[in-house]
């Protein structure tokens, strides 16, 4: 639940918050300094689920794709996960609409169906002044998701950029390549935290509009030419 002070934020009135590409190299190493305890689902996230709660909840079905989100102030760190294997993708230095519209290619490229997006708070579990920024643009890009029929959470992010050094480090990346794909790396460990969590401990950003959480509802729309028979009659 988001607190009072963001809620009375002008913006967040139409809004429900419920608790060219680079490619990198990547190994896994196992996740640190992150150990929350596990939370009841909210009726939102009931609703709509996440692919990593999908995924434990029924093994055998099919899930969309991942796209991993570290929001900074000049700099965006984006990451994938197809299946199982999460990998850096790219660091984008946009910002605003340039960057949201960016992001919606990078999504529709990778045939990506949810946004899995960091919000920043302390140790102790509360927001800091960017998670409002981080909230704000999270707020735009769901409402421009829910027309194609994707979805944005939010993720706590803390610590991720600490562990995305270690991550480096480990790889035997010099500084000169730390310092470009620090971004991507914290993307890596917060999709990781994700699917760790099997998307227990996110946040859903939810329109009001009731035609966009329909179209949230009704999912990706299937391509007939890799779906042929649900169009046969």
């Amino acid at each position: 639940m988001s607190s009072p002070q963001l809620q009375s934020h002008p913006f967040f009135n139409n809004l429900i918050f419920s608790k060219s590409p680079l490619f990198l190299p990547y190994f896994s190493t196992p996740i640190r300094n992150y150990n929350p305890k596990p939370n009841a689902l909210s009726s939102s996230l009931q609703e709509f689920p996440p692919n990593a709660l999908r995924r434990k909840t029924n093994p055998q079905c099919t899930v969309g794709f991942s796209l991993g989100v570290d929001l900074g102030s000049s700099r965006t760190g984006l990451a994938l996960s197809k299946g199982f294997s999460v990998r850096p993708l790219t660091v984008l230095k946009l910002r605003g609409q340039k960057l949201e519209l960016q992001l919606l290619d990078m999504a529709d490229r990778e045939e990506v169906d949810e946004f899995i997006i960091g919000i920043p708070k302390s140790w102790d579990g509360k927001e800091t002044p960017q998670s409002n920024k981080v909230r704000s643009i999270a707020g735009r890009l769901a409402v421009r998701a829910a027309e194609r029929g994707w979805r944005v959470y939010l993720q706590d992010e803390h610590g991720t950029s600490s562990e995305a050094a270690y991550r480096m480090i480990n790889l035997g990346l010099n500084k000169s390549a730390r310092q470009k794909t620090s971004d991507a790396y914290a993307a890596v460990i917060l999709l990781e935290r994700y699917f760790a969590m099997s998307g227990e401990d996110i946040e859903i950003v939810l329109p009001k509009q009731i035609d966009l959480q329909e179209k949230l509802r009704k999912g990706t729309p299937l391509d007939i030419d890799f779906s042929p028979e649900e169009f046969v009659d």
